[in-house]
């Protein structure tokens, strides 16, 4: 007599390579009847079943053309493989904590008193999406081009989809892993977020922060007027990547807090050059200069009394002195750093 393992190793593994016709297509009204295909996420069990009948006398889940069990005596190392049922009726097993080296497929082999047949289900594995590779935060100056790059992994292959997270709301860039932008605008800073998504579970979501330098621009500056004796305030606004450093002039005289009665203060985007108590001489023409290292830019500002006309002020002379302050500035400002 064989032993019943001689019977399991011949008959299983000669129904699957080497006996033609024999096993059970989908939809057949003969057994063995396995599923069609079990699909399982990663990490998750997968039952494989079999439904089989009384005229069967031994039964065995293979994988490929291992032997996983054979009856109730199991074949496989994997801690993993578990018997469910062994019934007449139906022969089950489970795979705990699938992963993807699991997908594949699996046959169902049973012995009638006529000869072995078999029955096939292919079990595929599904991968949540997962962003393995993400560019890192950039700075690059205005008229620059930028290229980000978000590399995902999963099964099914995630759609990888990029998003400009701007203050006017989430705008759609484009559906690839590369993100180009040529020559940059200001505008086009902020946060860029990387999705990536398969529908098997809930998407991968990184951000890239993206910084555009561009040079000074005064966006703010208004004449004031102001009776002798009374506090006087100018201000200047300018928007700058970097933050721009601020300057005050009087024709050619820079101005600084504490000197002639004056106090300087320099709050973000803001400068303000103010007068505690206002002389006939404070009246006239101030410069605001805004200094960064891309550039400088530069406003004029009046401080007038009562009644005062200051549309007749010299323009042409002004715009003279502010060119020049704005050349020595800038030289000053690199020599700085």
């Amino acid at each position: 007599m064989y032993h019943p393992a001689y019977w399991i190793v011949f008959s299983a593994t000669t129904a699957l390579l080497f006996i033609p016709g024999v096993p059970v297509r989908s939809g057949d009204a003969t057994f063995p009847k396995a599923m069609d295909n079990v699909t399982v996420r990663q990490g998750e069990s997968a039952t494989l079943r079999c439904t089989i009948d009384d005229r069967v006398t031994r039964v065995a889940w293979l994988n490929r053309s291992t032997i996983l069990y054979a009856g109730n005596d199991k074949w496989s190392i994997d801690p993993r493989v578990i018997i469910l049922v062994n019934t007449p009726t139906q022969y089950s097993i489970m795979i705990q904590n699938v992963d993807v080296y699991d997908e594949g497929p699996y046959t169902c082999s049973v012995q009638t008193d006529n000869h072995p047949k078999t029955s096939r289900v292919h079990l595929i594995v599904q991968v949540p999406p997962q962003i393995m590779n993400i560019s890192s935060d950039i700075t690059v100056n205005e008229g620059s081009s930028v290229t980000l790059l978000c590399l995902a992994i999963g099964r099914p292959e995630p759609t990888v989809t990029w998003r400009h997270l701007s203050v006017k709301g989430q705008g759609f860039v484009s559906e690839d892993e590369y993100l180009e932008i040529s020559d940059i605008k200001r505008d086009q800073s902020g946060e860029y977020e990387c999705s990536a998504l398969n529908d098997v579970a809930a998407p991968d979501v990184r951000r890239v922060k993206i910084t555009v330098n561009y040079p000074p621009y005064i966006s703010k500056a208004k004449n004031t007027g102001v009776s002798v004796g009374q506090k006087g305030i100018l201000s200047c606004e300018a928007s700058a990547v970097p933050m721009a450093e601020f300057q005050w002039f009087k024709e050619d005289t820079r101005l600084a807090t504490g000197l002639d009665g004056v106090r300087i203060e320099n709050k973000g985007r803001i400068s303000t050059l103010t007068f505690f108590n206002v002389s006939e001489k404070d009246y006239g023409n101030y410069t605001c200069v805004a200094t960064n290292k891309l550039g400088n830019t530069n406003a004029s500002i009046t401080l007038y009394g009562p009644g005062a006309v200051i549309d007749g002020v010299n323009s042409a002379s002004r715009a003279l002195a502010c060119l020049w302050l704005s050349g020595t500035l800038f030289a000053h400002f690199f020599i700085k750093f």
